[in-house]
């Protein structure tokens, strides 16, 4: 439902003010000029690297539409400046998932054009790992729709050389409109415990943000009084996960903790645990909050619980319904979770475009980081020193099965995390 072309061979068409790069699978229209051509108009470049190739498609491909809607919004102008939009795949084919080449390769494409003034992405924070310290040498701004790894901004909350590594200039470049792991993975803690689970088992897919997550829940876990009873790393491309199954049969936790994401068989996870008898709770972080988890996942994935740094679409009110909508509309299809992220990330991002009135980068990070009070589609909100959101709103979904049949995430209760 969320995805708007057929999954088939793709590319995004580049125009002075077009989306463009190589995009496995769909053709997209590109955004009409803003300028004749000869006129001596300044271009500034805003490019995003989301997986656009494999099962993160559906909402990476939001995202990008989402960015495209705010610009067009903006009539592809801000000032005397228009707006080109180049979105890149950091996925490759052959893994069908986001690749730390492939993020070089795109961070440095950004780096080395001179138009580019604005980074939006990524999707991963493993990805953020490879861009962030390639970008901070050129002062190129990154805004992030999705990153949620603490490490990344948060002295003390990752490992012990971070986040420092990642900013070789001394001076941060990158932000997120997105709350981090260390608030989510307590959300997730406590919401099994008001389920009234006195033991977990934890999985994770062993990347950044999903061991980073797990260990986020296990630390919380333990503050509550809630036992973990065993814990187990997979390989995101297994065949099958019985042996997991065997040792939560084995174990009979109240609930299992899945930390990772939608691309590394989190749905085939859940699927063997079901088919190994565990009919216990099951409970992800937002790396698995979209329709491929659920499609994926069929029949297994009814009554799964997810939180998430915002709420489910399906629960939208006031000026976030509004984009909802608008969305719809252009792309006949709607939003998934993260679209709202990469359009208020566009919006900070033609914002501090606007403030700097120069094509400077180092003047147009300095902006965005200035960014306090902003009265946006979140709510009035801002960036603190570290580049990280004062938003705290957290939600608890429920897959649910609609009277169509198909399966949705609801929202059952909203929460501020502190």
């Amino acid at each position: 439902m969320n995805q708007i072309a057929p999954k088939s061979r793709r590319s995004l068409l580049k125009t002075a003010t077009a989306v463009a790069g190589a995009v496995a699978g769909s053709t997209l229209p590109s955004l009409a000029s803003a300028a004749p051509a000869g006129q001596g108009v300044e271009i500034i470049k805003i490019v995003s690297s989301l997986p656009l190739t494999g099962p993160s498609y559906g909402q990476s491909i939001s995202v990008v539409n989402a960015i495209r809607l705010a610009i067009e919004e903006a009539g592809r102008k801000v000032g005397n400046f228009v707006i080109e939009y180049e979105a890149l795949d950091d996925a490759t084919a052959a893994a069908a998932k986001w690749m730390a080449e492939k993020e070089a390769e795109n961070a440095n494409k950004a780096l080395n054009d001179p138009d580019t003034m604005v980074y939006i992405g990524t999707m991963n924070s493993g990805a953020a790992k490879v861009s962030i310290p390639i970008l901070n040498q050129a002062n190129l701004v990154m805004i992030s729709p999705a990153n949620t790894y603490p490490g990344l901004t948060k002295p003390g909350k990752g490992e012990a050389n971070e986040p420092d590594v990642y900013y070789p200039s001394g001076v941060r470049n990158y932000t997120r409109v997105v709350p981090a792991d260390d608030l989510q993975g307590a959300v997730g803690a406590n919401w099994a415990k008001k389920l009234g689970a006195k033991t977990a088992y934890v999985i994770d897919d062993t990347e950044l943000y999903g061991k980073g997550i797990a260990d986020v829940f296990v630390a919380s876990a333990d503050k509550i009084g809630m036992k973990v009873v065993g814990r187990s790393g997979i390989d995101g491309k297994a065949s099958d996960y019985r042996a997991v199954a065997t040792n939560v049969r084995a174990l009979k936790p109240d609930v299992v903790y899945f930390g990772g994401i939608s691309d590394n068989n989190a749905a085939k996870v859940l699927k063997d645990l079901r088919d190994g008898g565990f009919e216990g709770n099951f409970i992800g972080p937002d790396g698995i909050f979209d329709t491929t988890f659920l499609k994926t996942a069929g029949d297994a994935a009814e009554g799964v619980y997810c939180t998430f740094g915002g709420v489910a679409v399906s629960s939208y009110e006031g000026s976030a319904k509004e984009f909802a909508e608008k969305y719809k509309a252009a792309y006949h299809a709607d939003p998934e979770a993260y679209a709202i992220y990469g359009y208020e990330a566009a919006k900070v991002a033609l914002a501090a475009i606007a403030a700097a009135g120069v094509k400077d980068r180092t003047k147009i990070r300095d902006a965005v980081f200035a960014t306090k009070d902003y009265k946006g589609i979140l709510g009035t909100w801002g960036f603190d020193a570290n580049g990280d959101t004062s938003v705290t709103t957290m939600s608890v979904s429920i897959a649910k099965r609609l009277d169509d049949g198909t399966l949705s995430w609801e929202k059952v209760e909203i929460l501020t995390a502190g």
